[in-house]
């Protein structure tokens, strides 16, 4: 397979779709992010990078809190209307049809129609050029309680959780394997 050299980007694929709320209940924000993820197991430690000019770079630095919504199927439409209008515009939540409901850890409000809420503080923040990176803990997290099996197991796969592919929205794909199952068979686990 041959390839070709392209100037350094972000090619990185897929990304999370996210839905990034803060504020208060009483004036909520929310916006689309896909600079947002997971840096630390033990303590839970998650991400989101943010332009400076955007509204809610200002109400997180302020308020040092924000929720990372995991954005399914359903809440497509608010994924992509959330990434491309402002708060300083429109209220996003009520264009949108999503409810900003109290969060049990932080101050920013989650959104009652994601599966899946992580509720994060903020403990660093990282000037990087066009970004600024809003370092976390995650200090608590909310689950949908129809994805959580007979066994107390997630099903987050019964979710549709969307994502994000250079500029363009998918749904998850269908199931190829569990962690670790490349080097397992009948029980035994193969020799690399």
């Amino acid at each position: 397979m041959a390839k070709i050299k392209w100037n350094a980007g972000t090619l990185l694929s897929p990304l999370p779709a996210a839905l990034i709320s803060c504020g208060t209940i009483e004036n909520p924000n929310v916006m689309t992010a896909a600079w947002v993820g997971i840096i630390n197991s033990d303590p839970p430690r998650a991400y989101v990078s943010i332009r400076p000019e955007r509204l809610s770079h200002s109400i997180i630095n302020e308020g040092m809190d924000f929720v990372i919504n995991v954005t399914t199927e359903k809440l497509k439409f608010a994924a992509d209307y959330c990434g491309v209008k402002s708060g300083r515009d429109v209220d996003k939540f009520k264009a949108c049809s999503i409810n900003a409901v109290k969060s049990f850890a932080v101050v920013s409000p989650s959104i009652e129609e994601s599966p899946i809420s992580l509720e994060c503080k903020v403990f660093e923040i990282m000037k990087l050029g066009s970004h600024d990176m809003f370092l976390a803990d995650i200090v608590a997290v909310s689950v949908e309680d129809a994805l959580i099996d007979s066994e107390n197991r997630l099903q987050l796969e019964n979710a549709n959780v969307i994502s994000y592919t250079h500029g363009e929205y998918y749904s998850s794909g269908e199931y190829i394997g569990h962690f670790g199952w490349s080097v397992k068979k009948d029980g035994n686990i193969k020799k690399r």
